[in-house]
């Protein structure tokens, strides 16, 4: 599978150990970043293709999500600089371990536990307390031109309108793939503008396990790589995408989907026909965000949850 992180360089080694960061070392690498820690409680993000306003935006987003109590910690922008051309952000280091690895790297067992499942409920339920802000709806979400919610006032009107723009991209190459792909957008597109109004709340949108982090006891302490889908929007999308990348890749992956897009309806009561429109949604808007060619994992993973889906 290819792997579309940021890589970690000696020249960024070279380039902390300038600003007095002697002991920096690589800690973590994402899709829009690469991460280094320097010093006891501080890290750097090196976000490639970024420029520093939309780095700005993050930062008030980070502080907007600061303001209201929750039961673990978020991502604090200390300062921000430029190098290069090449943005770079100081921030407070995040404690805790991931909640289990990427599924590409180890899949998750057939068994979803109970430690597991409470911790997602738990960064679930916290995140629909953070009312969605202005920044927020500022934000654009990756391989989009435009913040999600201009020229709109309800979430699902702007994530339809996504919709909409993102299978126009490369809309013959999915079509290719997933067949009636044409009326499986019209539909969903229709569906989107016919849910009613709801809370809207600080949205993730990409609750992946290594983005959530616990302590010794499996209880969550940190929330981390906001910015992938990151907007203003009803807390029922966050539900259902994060039933949905929980386990991409794994052998058990349409299992787990299924039975955590039957918790998350219950524990949290979001309609199990939204969640399902909603994770479509999420695959329409973000199938060639790592690839024009189809050659990617997310792609084929995006191919055949639009398989399965009745939209």
């Amino acid at each position: 599978m290819v792997d579309y992180r940021q890589r970690h360089t000696a020249d960024w080694l070279e380039y902390f150990a300038h600003r007095g960061y002697r002991a920096a070392r690589p800690l973590a690498a994402g899709v829009e970043g690469a991460v280094y820690r320097l010093d006891e409680g501080v890290v750097a993000k090196v976000w490639e293709g970024r420029p520093p306003e939309d780095l700005d935006l993050t930062r008030q987003v980070y502080a907007d999500i600061a303001r209201h109590p929750l039961p673990f910690s978020t991502p604090e922008i200390l300062t921000v600089d430029e190098h290069e051309g090449t943005v770079v952000t100081y921030e407070r280091e995040l404690t805790g371990s991931p909640l289990r690895p990427d599924s590409a790297v180890r899949p998750p067992g057939r068994d979803l536990t109970s430690a597991e499942t409470d911790a997602l409920l738990t960064v679930l339920r916290g995140l629909a307390t953070i009312p969605g802000t202005e920044a927020m709806r500022r934000l654009k979400v990756q391989g989009d031109d435009r913040p999600l919610w201009r020229g709109h006032t309800r979430f699902p009107d702007a994530l339809a309108a996504v919709v909409e723009r993102a299978t126009r991209r490369h809309g013959d190459l999915l079509a290719a793939h997933v067949p009636d792909l044409e009326a499986k957008v019209v539909r969903a597109v229709q569906a989107l503008r016919a849910l009613p109004d709801t809370s809207v709340t600080v949205i993730h949108g990409d609750l992946v396990p290594p983005n959530v982090h616990v302590d010794d006891t499996g209880r969550p302490v940190a929330v981390l790589d906001f910015g992938f889908f990151t907007t203003a929007g009803d807390p029922a999308f966050e539900a259902a995408v994060t039933a949905a990348v929980w386990d991409m890749y794994g052998p058990y992956a349409e299992e787990h989907v299924a039975a955590l897009t039957r918790l998350f309806a219950a524990e949290l009561r979001h309609s199990q026909e939204t969640l399902a429109l909603y994770q479509t949604a999420y695959a329409m808007a973000t199938y060639d965000l790592f690839s024009s060619d189809g050659g990617d994992g997310h792609f084929r993973w995006c191919v055949r949850l639009l398989k399965r889906s009745s939209s």
